[in-house]
């Protein structure tokens, strides 16, 4: 139930981010979902994409710091309170939530959210236990 996220360094530059996504264009890679966080010099690409080893050995050819890590998708009732829910499961269970992002896609009346926790193995099993759905990488990684 784990999906694979694709993170990649960047130079915090004019034009590094459209280069990063001209050469997924170029190699017919889909991204489903991204967020982009950034200090002084440098930016951390994270992205969902639909090929994870195309992504993963292109762009280490082309130069760039590439890397793999497991993040959970989990369904998030799109109302209020919907992501507390979610929060309130784990409550309690020294699980952290390192990081987290939308993921653009709408399924029914939920929205979709990525997590990256410290314990993932832990957290599947325990949102699980409470009734939430966590979505399998294939679902996400779907063009």
């Amino acid at each position: 139930m784990k999906v694979e996220q694709i993170s990649v360094f960047l130079e915090n530059r004019p034009g590094a981010l459209e280069e990063v996504t001209g050469i997924l264009k170029e190699a017919g890679i889909n991204i489903r979902t991204l967020t982009l966080a950034d200090t002084a010099d440098f930016g951390i690409l994270r992205m969902i994409v639909n090929d994870v080893e195309t992504t993963s050995r292109i762009l280490k050819e082309k130069g760039y710091r590439v890397s793999r890590t497991s993040v959970v998708g989990v369904e998030v009732p799109d109302r209020p309170g919907g992501l507390h829910g979610i929060l309130a499961a784990l409550a309690g269970s020294g699980v952290n939530v390192e990081y987290m992002y939308a993921f653009v896609e709408r399924n029914e009346q939920n929205a979709v959210m990525i997590f990256r926790f410290d314990d993932p193995d832990r957290a599947i099993a325990i949102l699980q236990q409470n009734g939430l759905t966590v979505l399998p990488g294939e679902k996400l990684y779907a063009s």
